[in-house]
C-alpha cells in the first residue's frame, strides 16, 4: 500500500489531480492517502515528482520490529499484572499464536489470487 514520505513530498499535488478515485488530498500541505478509497493502482507513485509516494514494503524491517517491541510489552505486563514469569512465557506463546493466525490470513488470500491470476489474459507464456 502507498504511504507518503513527508520529507520528500513538496506539497504540489500532482497526485491528487492524478488519483483516479480522489482517495488523495492535501493536508497541511502535505500529500494525505485515504487508504479506505485507495484501490492500489499505482498511479500516484508513477506521478509523484518528488518519489514521496512510497511503497509500504520499504516498511517490512520497521513493521517486524515494531511487532517485536509489542510482543515484549505484552510478555512483560503480563508477568507483572498477572503475578510471576511463568505468564511472561505464555503471553509468547499467544503472541506467536496471534503472528500464526496473521499469517495465515496473508497466506491463504495470496494462494487465492494465484488461482485468479492463472485465469489472466495478461499472463505471460
Amino acid at each position: 500500500m502507498p504511504w507518503v514520505d513527508e520529507e520528500q513530498c513538496s506539497g504540489c499535488a500532482v497526485c491528487v489531480e492524478e488519483c483516479p478515485v480522489d482517495a488523495i488530498s492535501m493536508q497541511d500541505e502535505i500529500a494525505a492517502i485515504d487508504m479506505d478509497g485507495c484501490i492500489r493502482c499505482g498511479v500516484c507513485h508513477d506521478m509523484c515528482p518528488e518519489d514521496a509516494v512510497r511503497h509500504d514494503g520499504e516498511k517490512i524491517p520497521e513493521r517486524i520490529q515494531q511487532n517485536l517491541d509489542m510482543t515484549r510489552r505484552f510478555m512483560d505486563e503480563c508477568a507483572r499484572l498477572l503475578g510471576d514469569d511463568t505468564e511472561r512465557w505464555k503471553c509468547l506463546e499467544r503472541m506467536k499464536k496471534h503472528f500464526n493466525k496473521e499469517k495465515r490470513v496473508a497466506e491463504e488470500p495470496l494462494a487465492a489470487l494465484e488461482k485468479l491470476a492463472a485465469q489472466s489474459p495478461l499472463k505471460g507464456p
